[in-house]
């Protein structure tokens, strides 16, 4: 019963010590690709708009998802501010827009965990969209939820590991 509760301590500060990992991560590159500074909401639990959903997938010595949802209208603003042209002109830039910072959030955050760069590769993006879908992993594990703020707009941040 002792090895159990602190293998469940362990793994509880490991977890706290990746959510500190990818939030900045998350910072990192929305300050060097967007040009905006990502901030801590005070609100306990952001409303999840999950008008657009960006995944990429992790495999090797880390397995999950790493998923960013955020508003149709957030994700138009990141790819105006990543291109620096007009919204109306990154409208429909948006969906990859998203999929690549979904990808650089999880090549920064892999690549600040000791060892783990070399030994997990990402797969490509995929993005949903559209306001009638519901998001289910079949991974059984832990998960990290982070909400952060894009322009007074939250964005969810979570991460799925599969054991």
């Amino acid at each position: 019963m002792g090895s159990e509760l602190q293998a469940s301590s362990e793994n509880q500060l490991r977890l706290d010590g990746w959510r500190i990992i990818l939030s900045d991560a998350a910072k990192e590159v929305f300050l060097m690709m967007v040009g905006e500074e990502l901030s801590v909401p005070t609100e306990a639990n952001p409303p999840i708009l999950s008008e657009v959903a960006g995944m990429v997938g992790l495999a090797g010595e880390l397995c999950g998802v790493l998923t960013i949802r955020c508003s149709k209208a957030s994700a138009g603003k990141i790819a105006c501010q990543m291109l620096g042209v007009a919204e109306s002109e990154a409208a429909g830039q948006a969906i990859d827009a998203i999929g690549e910072i979904c990808n650089m959030v999880a090549g920064n955050f892999k690549a600040k965990i000791a060892g783990l760069e070399d030994k997990c590769m990402l797969s490509v993006p995929t993005v949903i969209s559209g306001d009638s879908y519901d998001l289910h992993s079949l991974a059984s594990g832990e998960r990290i939820e982070l909400p952060l703020l894009f322009q007074t707009q939250p964005l969810w941040f979570s991460l799925e590991i599969q054991k």
